[in-house]
């Protein structure tokens, strides 16, 4: 659990004994460059370098999941333009993706980026844990700096050196305090993160052992309406409002914010539409939702237990069984009433002795997912503070 102890502002003595300075990012770094324009392979071999791209930026982190294979052999990479760890990595071009930025640590292989990306390296007055900090609340900034037309935008480098400025104790000991103590915070997030992997693997493991198709298990083959309430909700997605109480959910991964709900209990969210259409999550609490989202609420005669199970249920066999239908450009979707006809193999006996374990996995991933949204929430009200001396970073415990 998180506990806080928080001095609102530095005493007078303090903040006169640690001297602040305020710089701009060019004058706070030391190499600022695009990538390289990459002569891609399909295969690793002792010449190649992994790129990465636009798509391996999100959420201020980087995965490689996304990244390809350069031959270097046919085309050399500045030694300058291999990533080090600490490299501040910014999406220079791309409508919605233009201005991202993450900060890299663990390069397990030798990585620089595509000519999409600016890589940003501090100079030794600044410490790189709190300079990645300082430029990550920026971000918003950062993307109004892309300029030309829809489908071309691109970062101005030179406004992003003279228009961002970082304010930093001229003592690195107290930045590096400050960036440390914002790294924990994310570190605690990802561990959780790893936890809920961990729990959805065992989640799944049950699913397969006792009640896939391929498990054996004998029952009776039912339909999803018969257990549950599904509906969806508004027509206008932009009904959200920053800092709303409630969550908003719309088929894409990150829930939006709303001051109304239409539900308040467990129920089983799912994506109906686009890209992500068939992802299902599981809430407990006040929402409202997207018309082309839906929920899953158990009907009244039914055990509330039972919609833990069938969470899974759903989640690991909807996209195989519905999904698939499209429209327009071949863009996926599910139709209602696909979704009330889903089919599972009911076994009375087999669902009373899992129940309890299906309910206990679940509620620890929410758990996680919950404490996750309060340290962000409390990093990204806290970073402002601690990166303008008004907040004393010896006075937060974790």
């Amino acid at each position: 659990m998180l506990r806080l102890h928080i001095e609102n502002t530095l005493d007078r003595e303090e903040k006169t004994m640690a001297e602040w300075i305020s710089k701009t990012l060019g004058e706070l770094t030391s190499f600022i460059s695009k990538g390289i324009p990459p002569k891609y392979v399909d295969e690793e071999n002792e010449n190649t370098i992994r790129v990465l791209n636009q798509k391996c930026n999100r959420n201020f982190e980087i995965s490689y999941n996304e990244s390809r294979i350069h031959n270097a052999a046919v085309k050399k990479v500045p030694e300058n333009k291999l990533l080090h760890s600490g490299d501040v990595l910014i999406n220079s071009t791309g409508t919605g993706t233009a201005g991202r930025v993450a900060q890299i640590f663990n390069i397990p292989m030798p990585t620089t980026v595509d000519g999409h990306m600016i890589l940003l390296r501090p100079t030794k007055e600044i410490d790189p844990l709190y300079y990645g900090y300082v430029i990550k609340s920026y971000q918003k900034k950062i993307e109004s700096l892309a300029e030309g037309s829809t489908g071309q935008t691109e970062i101005n480098r030179q406004r992003l050196q003279d228009e961002i400025y970082i304010t930093f104790p001229k003592d690195r000991a107290l930045q590096k305090e400050i960036g440390t103590f914002l790294f924990q915070i994310d570190e605690k997030i990802k561990l959780n993160n790893a936890i809920n992997n961990n729990l959805e693997q065992q989640a799944d493991a049950l699913y397969q052992s006792f009640f896939s198709p391929k498990s054996g298990t004998q029952g009776v083959l039912v339909t999803l309406d018969e257990y549950c309430s599904i509906f969806t909700g508004k027509k206008n997605a932009n009904a959200s409002v920053d800092g709303g109480k409630y969550k908003f959910f719309t088929c894409a991964p990150e829930a939006l914010q709303i001051d109304s709900y239409i539900y308040d209990g467990n129920a089983i969210i799912v994506s109906g539409n686009g890209a992500y259409t068939g992802r299902t999550r599981f809430y407990s609490g006040k929402f409202d939702l997207y018309q082309r989202t839906y929920a899953c609420t158990l009907l009244d005669n039914v055990n509330p237990e039972f919609i833990f199970p069938l969470y899974w249920f759903v989640k690991l066999e909807l996209s195989k069984k519905i999904m698939g239908g499209t429209r327009g450009s071949a863009i996926p979707y599910i139709v209602m009433n696909d979704l009330a006809k889903f089919e599972f193999i009911y076994n009375e006996q087999t669902f009373t002795k899992y129940m309890p374990i299906f309910k206990s996995l679940t509620e620890a991933i929410q758990a996680n997912e919950f404490e996750n949204e309060k340290l962000a929430q409390m990093r990204d009200l806290l970073l402002p503070e601690l990166m303008s001396g008004e907040l004393n970073v010896s006075n937060i415990e974790l």
